[in-house]
């Protein structure tokens, strides 16, 4: 452990070292007309600029908690900050010229592997920094502060891109300089556990998380009906199940795959696997519903995300001092069972299409997921050994993307399908011959329904504005589908929680128990 006085240093540290990765997630979804129009971007390739990033996150955290582990937390951490600030700094620098789209991907990519390698690496820092009863505290804040920087992404972006897409990138380099400062200042733990690296293992599940969460990426532009989509899933898939037991066999693995014969860890990843499924598409489908269906500009919507951290930044420390004082169990299953309520109650106003009636549903769902990701995360590292933090926090996160990933894919199918269907609909209903509303249909649900109000004037003329308020209705409706199948996932989550996560608090961890079930205090 860190001493007493060094905690809170080490804490602002490493909620400094991954703020770029939270606010990478959302920023740069902004600026991507900015980069189309300026770089000549293919459709494809900005897909890529947004995929490539994450695709690289969820195919490199397990190794990077692992190597965490073995080369030293501290280490990894500022090894992290330096390849995601410089990778930022050469995307920020991507030339005007016919190599941009490859460069600016290639750059995004190394970004993810930064930031795969840094954030298992800061968890376990903060992790290890904190005694279990003070977990919950420190981890609150550390989720509550970086969670919100999501939301910050669209502000900023919004801003920024006012002045140059490029910004984007460049900001990310001043926080890093503060982030390396800090963590020299602070000197977190960095005792190092040399072991032979897995590299067969790191292989096979990287290119099964790859592959598996390239196939749910791109079915939404595949199409689940192309053998490419479920081609690569299912090799994805197969390539985990080899991975899996290959790990079994051997005697130094790259994951401790007896961590899942912890009944309670193996429930925080079922709970933060299905928190994932609704918390992370959310952040892309509240925000097209701001922009197409409320009207707001990016920035504003930006805002209407804020509003959802408002709640989850004021409940996840409440969340923090009950897994301290009674486990994690009270928190996880209250907070799934009121995201459940708060998605379900805000999916029903979503076709009002006014923000009044909306807000404080946003704040019960945001209040919900506060109360569960942290304690439910903190409660998964508790039952690890003290010698895998970066290896359990690595497992942690892969759960968490691959959720996400899972939920983006099935919610967009869902929203595609749902939106084509009621603008074939509404655009028969105003006179748009069958043949041309199908084709004018297909193209917006494909596009989320942006650029909506351009399209429409060669096909309605005069009553444009007619049809874009009908476009605006229907994507409303939509939303209300998915937002519906958020509160499913939280409900499962809910059940999960109240039928198999332990009770009680979990006493301090005996390196190399993460085999047995801790005993509540």
């Amino acid at each position: 452990m860190n001493g007493g006085g060094n905690k809170t240093l080490v804490l602002a540290a490493m909620i400094f070292a991954v703020a770029m990765t939270f606010i990478d997630q959302t920023i740069v979804s902004i600026a991507v007309p900015e980069l189309q129009k300026d770089l000549g971007l293919s459709a494809t390739g900005v897909q890529w600029v947004i995929n490539g990033y994450l695709l690289a996150l969820a195919a490199m955290f397990a190794f990077g908690g692992r190597i965490a582990d073995i080369a030293g937390h501290r280490r990894m951490v500022l090894t992290g900050i330096v390849i995601f600030a410089g990778s930022s700094a050469l995307c920020g620098a991507t030339p005007d010229t016919s190599i941009a789209e490859a460069w600016l991907i290639f750059f995004r990519v190394i970004q993810g592997v930064g930031a795969a390698i840094m954030f298992p690496a800061a968890l376990a820092i903060v992790v290890s920094a904190y005694p279990v009863n003070e977990r919950g505290k420190a981890l609150a804040a550390f989720f509550g502060i970086t969670g919100g920087l999501t939301a910050i992404g669209p502000l900023a972006g919004g801003y920024l891109s006012e002045w140059t897409w490029r910004a984007i990138f460049w900001v990310n380099i001043p926080v890093a300089l503060i982030a390396i400062f800090l963590t020299l200042r602070a000197k977190p733990d960095d005792t190092r556990r040399p072991a032979p690296l897995d590299l067969r293992g790191a292989i096979l599940i990287a290119a099964g998380m790859g592959l598996a969460v390239l196939g749910l990426q791109q079915s939404s532009t595949w199409g689940w009906d192309d053998p490419a989509t479920w081609g690569t899933i299912v090799v994805g898939l197969a390539l985990l199940a080899a991975f899996v037991k290959v790990e079994l066999a051997t005697p130094q693995p790259l994951i401790q795959l007896r961590i899942f014969a912890s009944r309670a860890f193996a429930v925080d990843c079922a709970v933060l696997f299905l928190l994932s499924i609704a918390f992370l598409p959310m952040f892309l489908f509240a925000s097209e519903y701001a922009q197409l269906s409320l009207g707001e500009d990016p920035s504003n919507a930006g805002l209407y995300l804020l509003t959802f951290f408002g709640g989850f930044a004021v409940a996840s420390q409440f969340g923090g001092r009950i897994l301290d004082r009674r486990g994690a169990r009270p928190s996880v299953v209250a907070g799934c069972a009121i995201a459940a309520v708060g998605y379900f109650l805000w999916a029903r106003q979503l076709p009002d299409l006014d923000f009044d009636t909306q807000w404080y549903w946003v704040v019960v769902a945001g209040a919900g997921t506060g109360l569960v990701l942290g304690p439910a995360s903190t409660d998964a590292v508790n039952r690890a050994p003290q010698t895998s933090y970066g290896e359990v926090t690595g497992v942690t996160q892969t759960v968490r993307n691959f959720g996400g990933s899972l939920g983006l894919a099935v919610l967009g199918t869902i929203l595609i399908l749902d939106l084509k269907s009621r603008l074939e609909d509404s655009l028969t209903g105003l006179g748009v011959p069958a043949e041309k509303a199908d084709e004018i249909a297909d193209a917006l649900s494909q596009s989320g329904g942006g650029g909506a109000s351009g399209g429409f004037g060669e096909h309605a003329g005069a009553r444009a504005q007619e049809v874009f308020k009908d476009v605006q209705a229907d994507f409303a409706l939509s939303s209300r589908t998915v937002f519906y199948g958020m509160a499913v996932a939280m409900a499962l989550a809910f059940v999960v929680a109240l039928v198999r996560l332990p009770g009680g608090r979990v006493t301090e961890v005996i390196p190399g128990s993460a085999d047995q079930e801790q005993a509540p205090a």
